[in-house]
């Protein structure tokens, strides 16, 4: 019998080594990543547990150094964001550096009190003890930074888990590659190395990464790779703090002063190239003042960037071929009033305007993140409160109105990570405000004090002594229904409001 037919010829043998070789590859790369990956986290949870991090003194120093860092740096952090995005040195300054060195500032002027023991209200039991809240660090953080405003979003929480006293493994977005690779640079020369390693994509990518066990993880970008974050840290029980995004509405009234709205709309839609997670996604307004308000903002753009925006040294671009992509497809939904040219080998979209868009549309089904802005209508406050609902809990809310009813209504009818009106993002400045969503649009909260409280657990701490035992002897069997009803006396909470009466034995 002849075999010949059955037997593999050369080509499908060279194939199927090719397979194995490629596939062996891969493995041993994972391997060597997570090999890497583990040796790092191994030396800054070691670092945690011998208590390094905990003193007042060293966390101090380490906020000082982040703030150096950026004083020292601050044309190469402009530099590097040029090359990325092609972002105005006043966007980065502003936007991100002051932003940054607020924060760190800020944390620097409180910590000390922020890590004080917080006194609590006791009842006739715990009069003579002391009863407190100690503010401890969770252990070991991993901080996954956001691509559009990269250094912000790095180090802004990151400055809240040093200042908690955290080891922290910060993974900045490698989308802004010149700005991620700045930033494994710099850190290690001005922070500890063992208690704030930066990893890269030579460690694993980021579901790698998880694998591993931290004691907290931070996560910024977009809700499908969040909710893989999610199920990768419920594998360990991991606490984790979010901020995803959503479609942020911003509701016109026809009171307000449309200059000056469509001025302040303008700004915050077009700045960054519209890759911002806290700019007005899509704008309501009434029929009537439509036409003026999309004129309006057409007039303002020109004002901002000029006839042609893409000769604009004011105006950036988007931060990588695949999103620019994204956002480019965005533009087939509805019609466009003004705006719309792209250019492919720059990344450049024009700050765009777009009416006749349905709600099924895919401009409206995920976070834009581009300079493209949907303008609906609506006929009275409460479908325009209907519309906003239907979308989910977005990041925030913006509405422009000279009615204070107007206004407290919308904040009252409808829930939002936060709420701004007659502005657009100016609630990002306020190093004392948090920052995060709620339902879809994140889980937790962070910047100043709540980044602080987001990565320390509350220790709930008594110190007794034995003189409390001529009271707390009257829990001891055997029981009887006139000690009990001294134990109700002593440990029950008052009715009045004003009274210090509080907790439990």
């Amino acid at each position: 019998m002849n075999n010949t037919s059955s037997s593999p010829s050369p080509a499908r043998w060279f194939r199927v080594l090719r397979s194995v070789t490629k596939s062996r590859s891969e493995s041993n790369r994972k391997s060597s990543s997570s090999l890497l990956c583990e040796d790092v986290l191994r030396r800054a949870r070691d670092a945690f547990t011998s208590g390094k991090t905990k003193p007042y003194s060293f966390r101090l120093l380490q906020l000082k150094a982040i703030l150096q860092m950026l004083e020292t740096h601050e044309e190469d952090f402009v530099d590097a964001l040029d090359k990325d995005m092609h972002r105005p040195r006043f966007e980065t300054v502003l936007s991100e550096i002051i932003t940054v060195k607020n924060e760190a500032l800020y944390a620097m002027k409180n910590l000390e009190k922020w890590m004080s023991p917080e006194p609590v209200q006791k009842n006739m039991v715990s009069l003579l003890d002391n009863c407190f809240v100690q503010k401890e660090p969770v252990g070991l953080v991993l901080i996954v930074g956001g691509w559009s405003f990269p250094i912000e979003l790095s180090l802004i929480p990151m400055i809240g888990a040093v200042a908690a006293g955290n080891c922290v493994v910060l993974k900045p977005s490698e989308t802004n590659s010149h700005t991620a690779n700045l930033l494994r640079m710099l850190l290690p020369e001005y922070m500890d190395t063992c208690c704030y390693p930066v990893i890269s994509e030579e460690h694993g990518d980021l579901m790698e990464v998880l694998e591993n066990t931290f004691d907290h993880v931070f996560y910024i970008g977009d809700r499908t790779i969040g909710k893989q974050v999610m199920q990768a840290a419920a594998k360990y029980l991991t606490p984790v703090t979010m901020v995803l995004g959503g479609k942020n509405p911003c509701y016109i009234d026809n009171s307000c002063d449309i200059i000056t709205a469509a001025r302040r709309i303008a700004w915050a839609r077009y700045i960054n190239s519209g890759q911002n997670s806290l700019a007005p996604e899509y704008v309501l307004c009434h029929p009537d003042i439509k036409n003026r308000l999309i004129n309006e903002l057409c007039y303002w753009v020109q004002d901002f960037y000029g006839k042609n925006p893409q000769e604009s040294p004011h105006y950036g671009r988007m931060a990588s071929t695949e999103h620019y992509r994204r956002v480019k497809d965005l533009l087939s939904s509805g019609q466009v009033a003004f705006g719309g040219q792209t250019d492919d080998g720059e990344r450049y979209i024009a700050p765009t305007v777009l009416t006749d868009v349905q709600e099924s549309d895919a401009i409206m089904e995920q976070e834009i993140l581009g300079p493209i802005l949907p303008i609906f209508t609506a006929q009275t406050l409460e479908e325009a409160i209907s519309f906003i609902n239907k979308k989910g809990r977005p990041l925030t809310i913006y509405v422009y109105s000279g009615n204070p009813e107007v206004i407290s209504q919308i904040m009252c009818c409808t829930s939002s990570g936060s709420f701004c009106s007659n502005d657009n993002m100016i609630q990002n400045l306020y190093t004392s405000l948090p920052c995060g969503g709620i339902g879809n649009s994140g889980v937790g909260i962070y910047k100043g004090k709540y980044s602080f409280d987001t990565f320390s657990h509350s220790r709930a701490c008594v110190l007794r002594n034995n003189i409390v035992e001529c009271v707390t002897y009257l829990r001891y069997p055997p029981y009887a229904e006139k000690t009990l009803r001294l134990m109700k006396w002593a440990c029950t909470l008052s009715k009045k409001k004003n009274s210090n009466w509080c907790s439990i034995l």
